[in-house]
């Protein structure tokens, strides 16, 4: 018999993992979850305030304690295991960063905690300060610095350890546009040179796209969907991610016959194909299921040909800069406002109030969401 490979170990997994918090009744912040998170990617969890991701990734690091369920770091069991015992460092929003210390100081902290020698200390300082683009700064106070700085700071400082798992906890949320989608940038780097798992919770959508290897949308304690950023935003599983994730047009309807890969929703307006494609579950719903039929706006095209026509009216149109969205009311059912996103350079279609247009929803952009 050949041997078989042992599959890779994973950084994190959560079993059946549970927290409440004290209340009459109790309050439950995560409500039984199971997830996986691989070796040496940048994972990110998404959800609303109050979606629970923190208090999992507190769980994670040891600063709260489940109620039920397990963790594991690198296939060790950690559940009940001290923050200071566990393979993790933590970058929080404030970055906590001491003022009268240097920033060679901050980033060796860590280290003269646990008993390191001052030179090896220095030595590795001086190396995270390289890997987060600021070799030339151990000098200088936090006060000196600025914002994105201060951040790479405490990011280095977590990094000095050499955990087996970052976790960041919203740390771009203080920062201004500019700076935060710079950092974006530059924490994907960072993390591609180190190779270090980073876990990343947010609840800024675009923050996630932009980073994440895999993303799981959370909401009220329970995760919705797990999977690469593309499939999360083209193949939402449920009503709270097609709606919470990105721009969409949800139109209810009930399920038609199932054809090729394709099925048909009867909606006020007609009925509308869409594709199934990468969704087998969707093959066997059972005929007249109430669900969704979701359309991104940049998919919409106008006075298209092929998928399904819908006459429409333009109502209002919003510009941008990069992108203009028309929102049209549909001819078959005038409570149907349909958003669709076009290039501004790109332009062609005049967007006049009140012009009358065809607008093309093309069956492989549309997707079935269960309800």
């Amino acid at each position: 018999m050949a041997a078989t490979t042992p599959a890779a170990e994973s950084a994190v997994v959560l079993s059946r993992l549970r927290k409440e918090f004290p209340g009459t009744p109790p309050v439950v912040a995560v409500d039984d979850i199971d997830l996986e998170i691989r070796d040496g990617e940048f994972f990110s969890m998404l959800g609303p305030s109050g979606s629970g991701k923190t208090t999992v990734l507190r769980m994670i690091a040891g600063f709260e304690t489940p109620t039920s369920g397990r963790v594991e770091l690198g296939g060790r069991d950690v559940t009940t295991t001290q923050p200071y015992d566990r393979d993790v460092n933590t970058v929080f929003q404030d970055y906590a960063l001491f003022p009268h210390m240097s920033v060679v100081e901050n980033v060796e902290y860590g280290l003269r905690v646990k008993k390191i020698g001052r030179q090896e200390r220095r030595t590795r300082a001086k190396e995270s300060l390289e890997q987060v683009r600021l070799p030339d700064f151990g000098a200088r106070r936090p006060g000196q610095l600025s914002g994105g700085q201060r951040q790479r700071v405490a990011l280095a400082r977590a990094l000095v350890n050499r955990p087996r798992v970052l976790l960041l906890d919203e740390p771009l949320g203080a920062l201004d546009l500019k700076l935060r989608e710079q950092m974006q940038v530059e924490l994907k780097a960072i993390q591609r040179d180190v190779g270090i798992t980073f876990l990343f919770v947010t609840h800024d959508q675009e923050e996630a796209i932009a980073m994440a290897d895999r993303i799981c949308v959370m909401n009220d304690g329970v995760i919705q969907q797990t999977g690469s950023p593309r499939d999360v935003y083209y193949r939402p599983r449920s009503e709270f991610v097609a709606r919470f994730f990105g721009d969409n047009n949800l139109l209810p309807g009930r399920l038609g016959p199932l054809r090729q890969s394709l099925r048909d929703v009867e909606t006020a307006i007609g009925p509308i194909a869409c594709s199934i494609e990468g969704q087998p579950e969707l093959a066997s719903l059972a005929e007249g299921s109430r669900v969704l039929a979701a359309c991104r706006p940049e998919a919409i095209a106008f006075d298209g040909k092929g998928g399904t026509s819908v006459s429409a009216t333009i109502a209002e149109v919003s510009f941008g800069g990069a992108s203009t969205v028309a929102s049209c009311t549909a001819h078959a059912d005038s409570s149907t406002v349909l958003r669709a996103r076009l290039s501004s350079r790109a332009q062609e279609t005049r967007l006049d109030p009140g012009r009358q247009v065809t607008l093309c929803l093309p069956a492989e952009a549309c997707r079935v969401v269960p309800l």
